[in-house]
Protein backbone atom coordinates (compact mmCIF):
# COMPACT_ATOMS: atom_id res chain seq x y z
CA UNK A 1 0.00 0.00 0.00
CA UNK A 2 1.28 3.65 -0.28
CA UNK A 3 2.32 5.85 1.85
CA UNK A 4 0.10 9.51 2.69
CA UNK A 5 3.63 11.48 1.30
CA UNK A 6 3.61 9.00 -2.00
CA UNK A 7 -0.29 9.46 -2.79
CA UNK A 8 0.49 13.12 -2.71
CA UNK A 9 2.95 13.20 -4.75
CA UNK A 10 1.64 11.32 -7.30
CA UNK A 11 -1.47 13.22 -7.06
CA UNK A 12 0.17 16.62 -7.73
CA UNK A 13 3.05 14.95 -10.28
CA UNK A 14 -0.67 14.40 -11.78
CA UNK A 15 -2.05 17.57 -11.39
CA UNK A 16 1.24 19.40 -12.62
CA UNK A 17 1.75 17.63 -16.10
CA UNK A 18 -1.90 18.32 -16.74
CA UNK A 19 -2.09 21.72 -16.12
CA UNK A 20 1.09 21.80 -18.31
CA UNK A 21 -0.34 20.48 -21.57
CA UNK A 22 -4.37 21.35 -20.94
CA UNK A 23 -4.41 24.86 -20.63
CA UNK A 24 -3.30 26.24 -23.37
CA UNK A 25 -4.44 23.13 -25.59
CA UNK A 26 -7.80 23.51 -24.19
CA UNK A 27 -7.96 27.25 -24.87
CA UNK A 28 -7.18 26.80 -28.55
CA UNK A 29 -9.10 23.80 -28.91
CA UNK A 30 -12.21 24.79 -27.57
CA UNK A 31 -12.19 28.37 -28.53
CA UNK A 32 -11.60 30.20 -25.05
CA UNK A 33 -9.79 32.47 -24.13
CA UNK A 34 -6.47 31.43 -22.88
CA UNK A 35 -6.69 32.90 -19.17
CA UNK A 36 -10.02 31.66 -18.91
CA UNK A 37 -9.23 28.26 -20.40
CA UNK A 38 -6.62 27.99 -17.41
CA UNK A 39 -9.31 29.07 -15.03
CA UNK A 40 -10.79 26.33 -15.36
CA UNK A 41 -8.22 24.05 -15.68
CA UNK A 42 -6.58 25.29 -12.42
CA UNK A 43 -9.79 24.97 -10.67
CA UNK A 44 -10.04 21.59 -11.93
CA UNK A 45 -6.64 20.31 -10.80
CA UNK A 46 -7.44 21.53 -7.11
CA UNK A 47 -10.77 19.28 -7.60
CA UNK A 48 -9.11 16.78 -9.30
CA UNK A 49 -6.69 16.59 -6.75
CA UNK A 50 -8.68 16.35 -4.10
CA UNK A 51 -10.83 13.62 -5.98
CA UNK A 52 -7.64 11.34 -7.24
CA UNK A 53 -6.57 11.73 -3.40
CA UNK A 54 -9.48 9.87 -2.20
CA UNK A 55 -10.26 7.92 -4.93
CA UNK A 56 -6.88 6.24 -4.99
CA UNK A 57 -6.75 5.70 -1.24
CA UNK A 58 -10.52 4.02 -1.91
CA UNK A 59 -9.59 2.15 -5.05
CA UNK A 60 -6.72 0.81 -3.38
CA UNK A 61 -8.46 -0.43 -0.02
CA UNK A 62 -10.93 -2.03 -2.25
CA UNK A 63 -8.00 -3.74 -3.65
CA UNK A 64 -6.96 -5.11 -0.08
CA UNK A 65 -9.77 -6.15 1.19
CA UNK A 66 -11.01 -8.11 -1.95
CA UNK A 67 -7.60 -9.65 -3.32
CA UNK A 68 -5.11 -9.07 -0.81
CA UNK A 69 -3.35 -6.81 -2.34
CA UNK A 70 -3.03 -3.31 -4.17
CA UNK A 71 -1.20 -3.93 -7.70
CA UNK A 72 -3.36 -4.13 -10.84
CA UNK A 73 -3.35 -5.99 -14.42
CA UNK A 74 -4.80 -4.04 -17.47
CA UNK A 75 -8.20 -4.55 -16.71
CA UNK A 76 -8.30 -3.11 -13.24
CA UNK A 77 -6.15 -0.31 -14.39
CA UNK A 78 -9.07 0.07 -17.16
CA UNK A 79 -11.58 0.43 -14.69
CA UNK A 80 -9.88 2.44 -12.75
CA UNK A 81 -9.43 4.99 -14.93
CA UNK A 82 -12.56 4.82 -16.11
CA UNK A 83 -14.28 5.32 -12.68
CA UNK A 84 -12.23 8.26 -11.72
CA UNK A 85 -13.28 9.99 -15.09
CA UNK A 86 -16.89 9.46 -14.31
CA UNK A 87 -16.39 10.50 -10.74
CA UNK A 88 -14.24 13.80 -12.20
CA UNK A 89 -17.63 14.62 -14.82
CA UNK A 90 -20.10 14.74 -11.97
CA UNK A 91 -17.98 16.79 -9.98
CA UNK A 92 -16.79 19.21 -12.73
CA UNK A 93 -19.41 20.22 -15.40
CA UNK A 94 -21.27 22.88 -12.94
CA UNK A 95 -17.19 24.12 -12.38
CA UNK A 96 -16.96 23.97 -16.43
CA UNK A 97 -20.26 25.87 -17.00
CA UNK A 98 -19.64 28.95 -14.18
CA UNK A 99 -16.20 29.19 -15.19
CA UNK A 100 -16.61 29.58 -18.90
CA UNK A 101 -19.91 31.08 -18.24
CA UNK A 102 -21.61 28.82 -20.82
CA UNK A 103 -24.63 26.34 -20.10
CA UNK A 104 -24.67 22.76 -18.65
CA UNK A 105 -24.98 20.79 -21.74
CA UNK A 106 -22.03 22.36 -23.68
CA UNK A 107 -20.16 22.12 -20.14
CA UNK A 108 -20.76 18.78 -20.42
CA UNK A 109 -19.38 18.32 -23.96
CA UNK A 110 -16.26 20.12 -23.24
CA UNK A 111 -16.09 18.00 -19.81
CA UNK A 112 -16.36 14.74 -21.90
CA UNK A 113 -14.13 15.72 -24.18
CA UNK A 114 -10.80 16.66 -21.48
CA UNK A 115 -12.23 13.51 -19.99
CA UNK A 116 -11.70 11.49 -23.19
CA UNK A 117 -8.12 13.17 -22.93
CA UNK A 118 -7.82 12.30 -19.04
CA UNK A 119 -8.98 8.43 -19.47
CA UNK A 120 -5.89 7.87 -21.70
CA UNK A 121 -3.85 10.31 -19.35
CA UNK A 122 -4.44 8.44 -16.27
CA UNK A 123 -3.93 5.21 -18.16
CA UNK A 124 -0.48 5.82 -19.22
CA UNK A 125 0.36 8.37 -15.88
CA UNK A 126 -0.21 5.65 -13.15
CA UNK A 127 1.09 2.94 -15.07
CA UNK A 128 4.48 5.07 -15.21
CA UNK A 129 4.38 6.20 -11.85
CA UNK A 130 3.73 2.34 -10.68
CA UNK A 131 6.84 1.37 -12.77
CA UNK A 132 8.72 4.33 -11.64
CA UNK A 133 7.69 3.94 -7.94
CA UNK A 134 6.49 0.69 -7.95
CA UNK A 135 3.94 0.00 -4.49
CA UNK A 136 6.13 -1.99 -1.61
CA UNK A 137 5.00 -5.65 -1.18
CA UNK A 138 3.73 -5.90 3.00
CA UNK A 139 6.42 -7.10 5.09
CA UNK A 140 6.06 -11.11 5.62
CA UNK A 141 3.57 -11.75 8.75
CA UNK A 142 3.02 -8.62 9.58
CA UNK A 143 0.06 -6.34 8.51
CA UNK A 144 -0.23 -4.73 5.44
CA UNK A 145 -0.18 -1.15 5.89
Amino acid sequence: MRTTSDRIRQALAFEVIALIIVGPLGGWVFGHGTMDFGLVALISSVVASGWAFLYNLGFDHALMRWRGRADKGLALRILHAVLLEAGLIVLLVPVVAWTLEIGLVEAFWIDISLSGFFLVYAFVFYWLYDRIFPVPAPAAGGPAT
